[in-house]
C-alpha cells in the first residue's frame, strides 16, 4: 500500500523540474519495465499490481492495487506496473565520423520526440544531438512514444549552433525550398537536421547547413509532420547503395 508521501512523491516525478533535481524518471508498462531489467537500467523502485510477473532478478518492488496504480499513472490506462529508475550518465560525446547523426532544431511535442526516436531506431541511428529548447527525453509521454528506443539511442541536449559551426562532416537540413532527396546520393557519413514543428530550423542555423533538402510535394498538404518527415527522409538516407 502507498504512503501518502510516496503518492505525493511518484506524482512529483511528472515534473521536469523534480526529474532533473533527483536525476530519475518513469517508465511504465509489462513491455517496458520487463526490458528496462533485461538492459540492466538500476532501478530505484518498481510498483506493481498482484497481476505482474515479476522477472527474476533483485530489486525492490511495491505491491499496490489497481487504483493505487491509477493516481500514480501517467497513462490513460495504466499496465500493472510503474518503474521508477536513475537517469543513466553520458560519459562519452557524439562521434561523427562514419555514421549518420541526428540533429533535432527545437522539436516540442513529446509524442513526436519519442516517434522520432523510435525512428532513429529502426533506421540504426543510434546518437541524437537536441537543441536545449527540445522537449525533455524523459518526459514520461517521450518514454512512452519510444516504446523502448530510448534504451539503443542516446541524447546529448547542446547548444547546437556553437557545436555544429566546429564540425567538418557534411549538414543536411530538412526544408520546404531545398533539393529532391531523389535526387542527392545517400551520405554514409553526415548529419541530419529537423528543425520545429511549425517554425522548421531557425534562421541561425540555416547558414550552417551544406545541403537543403526536400520531400518532394505532390498535393497539397502545406507540411508534413516532423517525426513523418524523417522517417521518409531516412528511408531514402538508408536504402542500400
Amino acid at each position: 500500500m502507498l504512503s501518502k508521501n510516496e503518492l505525493k512523491y511518484i506524482q512529483s516525478l511528472c515534473h521536469k523540474k523534480q526529474r532533473t533535481a533527483e536525476r530519475l524518471f518513469i517508465v511504465e508498462g509489462v513491455k517496458l519495465v520487463q526490458e528496462l531489467i533485461s538492459e540492466g537500467y538500476p532501478v530505484k523502485n518498481i510498483y506493481a499490481t498482484d497481476q505482474w510477473v515479476m522477472p527474476e532478478g533483485n530489486y525492490p518492488v511495491t505491491i499496490i492495487s489497481e487504483q493505487e496504480l491509477e493516481k500514480i499513472s501517467s497513462l490513460q490506462t495504466p499496465n500493472q506496473v510503474l518503474a521508477i529508475v536513475q537517469q543513466p550518465e553520458l560519459t562519452y560525446e557524439p562521434q561523427w565520423d562514419h555514421k549518420l547523426t541526428l540533429v533535432l532544431d527545437g522539436i516540442q511535442d513529446p509524442g513526436n520526440m519519442g516517434t522520432i526516436i523510435r525512428i532513429a531506431d529502426w533506421f540504426g541511428i543510434d546518437q541524437i544531438i537536441a537543441s536545449e529548447d527540445t522537449v525533455e527525453l524523459y518526459n514520461p509521454k517521450v518514454i512512452q512514444s519510444t516504446m523502448g528506443s530510448f534504451m539503443r539511442v542516446k541524447v546529448w541536449y547542446r547548444d547546437i549552433v556553437s557545436l555544429l559551426s566546429k564540425q567538418k562532416v557534411p549538414i543536411y537540413g530538412a526544408v520546404l525550398d531545398g533539393q529532391s532527396m531523389y535526387e542527392i546520393q545517400p551520405p554514409r557519413t553526415g548529419i541530419l537536421m529537423i528543425g520545429n514543428e511549425s517554425k522548421g530550423i531557425r534562421e541561425d542555423l540555416q547558414s550552417l547547413i551544406n545541403h537543403r533538402i526536400t520531400i518532394p510535394r505532390i498535393g497539397q498538404a502545406e507540411s508534413l509532420n516532423a517525426a513523418v518527415a524523417l522517417g521518409i527522409l531516412l528511408s531514402q538516407f538508408k536504402r542500400p547503395h
